[in-house]
């Protein structure tokens, strides 16, 4: 559920206001002073900001610039001022949209709803994408720590994992069982590196086709292993 801040000193637009968006699904927060509604807006979490311009104490156009500082929170404002230069301000400021009083509550929440889905758009396309290596079948997602085999999925132990990742970085390189003991071990294990081997072949029980002949994982007799693509 989306939380939506109110700043507004007139209590019953503010109260209108609340009505509307709760009836729209949303969490609704007044807040009548400007200094405590800047506080709570930097301090505090919220999807949606709705500052009034004419506020007692701090206005709406510096707890707009003040949120500008450090939030990228959507932020519509409201005032019963029809000038332009004011809806210049306020967006020169950073605010997403300006609505004047007297409005419609539909149009309201028209307008919040369409801003924090802008917002969450924006915010989707700007996360990460999981680290994947795509290897002839093979899936692999760095980032969940899953392995697909032409798309089913496979459960690995976590050293049986990082050895395939590991190997899957490096194709068409040769490594010995030394090195690849130092490389996923390192210091946690000091003993035989015949698990290396113990591995390789477990994996290999989950990636390939027929162990005998693996198509991934080569064997290099007399020197080590290969990821070959």
């Amino acid at each position: 559920m989306s939380k939506v801040l109110i700043v507004e000193d007139e209590v019953a637009i503010a109260d209108l206001e609340k009505d509307y968006l709760e009836l729209s699904g949303f969490e609704v927060e007044i807040e009548t002073s400007g200094e405590i509604g800047l506080s709570r807006a930097l301090s505090e979490e919220f999807d949606m900001f709705l500052l009034d311009l004419m506020l007692p104490g701090v206005d709406g156009f510096e707890i707009c610039k003040k949120i500008r500082e450090v939030k990228n929170t959507p932020i519509l404002m409201v005032s019963a001022k029809k000038d332009d230069i004011d809806k210049i301000r306020g967006l020169g400021l950073g605010a997403d949209d300006y609505i004047t009083k007297p409005f419609s509550p539909s149009e309201l929440v028209a307008r919040v709803k369409a801003h924090l889905a802008r917002y969450e758009r924006l915010i989707g396309s700007n996360q990460p994408e999981n680290d994947l290596i795509e290897i002839r079948g093979i899936k692999i997602d760095k980032t969940a720590r899953r392995v697909w085999v032409n798309d089913e999925e496979k459960q690995f132990t976590t050293k049986e994992f990082d050895l395939l990742t590991f190997l899957a970085e490096n194709p068409n390189r040769v490594f010995t069982k030394e090195e690849l003991f130092r490389e996923i071990w390192d210091m946690e294990s000091i003993g035989d590196i015949a698990t290396v081997t113990v591995h390789i072949k477990k994996i290999r029980e989950k990636i390939e086709i027929n162990t005998a002949k693996p198509q991934y994982i080569e064997t290099i007799w007399g020197v080590g292993y290969r990821f070959k693509v």
